[in-house]
């Protein structure tokens, strides 16, 4: 660490420390939403006894404010809790998507293709190989933040760069960049099951959500962002690395067991693959653009309604099971067929933490919408918003910037848009915005603050590996270097959404910006 970095570091670590304190002090998310729940069931009780009611604009419908712990709202309480729960939207397609990507991470698919791609990348390219599948990589969930960073720690040393380069930028890029992807994963899945939990309750809810809603938005996001990535890791970060003498080799001398070049079985697997995955689209086309396709609406068409988008979950379902599958026979790792039920069991099994937080998240959002509190607040924050002449594009520069605020505290997604759709999604569909423009702001402040906060569980995992070469870094170390790519990340992704924004460009297949009349 140089001079000036060391005169930096007390005031950084006092920063540092305010946010883990305060961090620290959050309850775990289950206890965090039980506690929000008895919030509501309080609150709603007490505004209930003041014949409090609410007009929805687009209705002519006066709706009181109910009380949790009145008669009815015993009843409720006592009476649909299996129902919240088993009935919470993203369920049903965050679990059938998991079994399918699961499978394919199980089989090794994504991590030969992850490193495929590092490996055919070429010295000059590779930061932006980096970047591009960094960004991406979320397909793989939490195990991305795990396993990207030490690959591209291992082939930018192959390559001749630095590793440790390779190691902050791959964490960087999957982390900052978590909330997009160039492939439609399960946190779309998770978010739409939830915009649409909400909106749902509205006179006009707006075009229903499903996980392709975003698709455009994010396929653009995640290139340029990916780009951004390389660039930073290319002219900042590498340059940096060697500037300050940092270490090129592990301090302990043990190199990382992790391979980048790929096993004749694998490249054998990731052919099969493709050519299955080829085929299966084929076979989908054919069935889209056959005459009466049983895919399409009433009047022929596709969009925003129709079997082929209710279709959207099969789909991605099949996207990733059947190269996956292929993929196994080919390589290995499937030898019969009862390995293919093993295996998805097995990525079942990583979802038992989301099943238990799910038990409560169900349960916050059906009684807040039950007592119609989010529509009070929903139709008071609009009015204020309007009254403050904010009911337009600076309202969602403000509500990303929450999103990123709050997301130093609340790194969970599906945590953080449970709490903020509540209220955001019916207030921005009063002023006229989609739900499904709603959660692609909210993808802009998801993400880009994560890399920076200690309560991130992923940072100590990097740290440790971080370590390996510089024995004396700190959280302090590892949170300077990840501040190059926050305020980048934001602000480009903010640019995409602004640009989205005035051009009035549709953010996915049938999601426009605008409500429609």
């Amino acid at each position: 660490m140089t001079e000036t970095e060391s005169a930096r570091s007390p005031r950084l670590d006092r920063v540092l420390n305010l946010i883990e304190r305060v961090g620290n002090k959050l309850p775990d998310p289950f206890i965090l939403f039980g506690l929000l729940f008895l919030l509501v069931a309080v609150v709603s009780t007490a505004i209930s006894a003041l014949g409090v009611t609410v007009t929805v604009p687009g209705s002519d419908e006066v709706t009181p404010i109910r009380g949790a712990f009145t008669g009815d709202g015993l009843e409720f309480l006592l009476t649909t809790m299996a129902e919240n729960f088993i009935g919470f939207p993203p369920l049903e397609t965050v679990v059938t998507i998991m079994l399918a990507v699961g499978l394919a991470e199980r089989t090794g698919m994504l991590t030969a293709l992850i490193r495929s791609s590092f490996g055919n990348a070429r010295r000059s390219v590779l930061p932006y190989a980096v970047g591009l599948v960094g960004v991406s990589a979320s397909v793989m969930a939490d195990s991305s933040m795990i396993i990207v960073p030490p690959l591209a720690a291992l082939v930018f040393k192959a390559a001749g760069r630095h590793p440790v380069a390779g190691l902050l930028g791959g964490f960087a890029a999957t982390g900052a960049g978590y909330s997009t992807s160039i492939v439609v994963t399960s946190l779309d899945a998770l978010f739409s099951g939830i915009s649409n939990e909400v909106a749902e309750t509205l006179p006009n809810p707006g075009t229903l959500v499903t996980p392709v809603s975003n698709y455009y938005f994010n396929a653009v996001s995640a290139v340029l962002l990916g780009l951004l990535a390389g660039l930073l890791i290319d002219r900042l970060i590498e340059p940096r690395m060697i500037r300050n003498g940092v270490p090129r080799e592990v301090a302990d001398g043990e190199e990382s067991d992790l391979k980048v070049a790929l096993e004749p079985a694998e490249r054998r697997g990731l052919l099969w693959a493709g050519v299955s995955i080829l085929i299966a689209t084929a076979l989908v086309l054919v069935l889209v653009f056959w005459p009466d396709s049983p895919l399409a609406n009433a009047d022929g068409g596709f969009l925003p309604d129709s079997p082929l988008m209710d279709s959207v979950t099969t789909l991605i379902f099949l996207g990733f099971a059947v190269p996956a599958i292929a993929y196994g026979a080919k390589a290995g790792s499937i030898t019969r067929a009862a390995d293919v039920p093993r295996l998805m069991a097995l990525a079942l099994r990583d979802l038992t933490g989301f099943l238990v937080l799910a038990f409560m998240l169900g349960q916050f959002i059906a009684l807040f919408n039950w007592t119609n509190l989010g529509s009070l607040v929903a139709v008071s924050g609009a009015d204020l918003l309007q009254s403050m002449h904010l009911d337009g594009y600076p309202a969602f520069l403000g509500f990303m910037l929450l999103a990123s605020l709050l997301n130093l505290f609340i790194i969970s997604g599906s945590s953080l848009w449970t709490l903020m759709a509540a209220v955001f999604v019916p207030m921005f569909a009063l002023l006229g915005f989609e739900p499904g423009f709603a959660q692609a702001a909210f993808r802009v402040g998801d993400s880009a603050t994560q890399i920076m906060t200690p309560l991130n569980p992923y940072m100590i995992i990097i740290l440790g590996y971080l370590r390996r070469y510089e024995p004396g870094a700190g959280i302090g170390t590892l949170v300077a270097r990840m501040v190059p790519f926050v305020v980048p990340f934001w602000l480009l992704w903010a640019l995409v959404m602004t640009v989205f924004y005035f051009a009035d460009l549709p953010l996915g297949p049938g999601m426009d910006i605008h409500i429609q009349p």
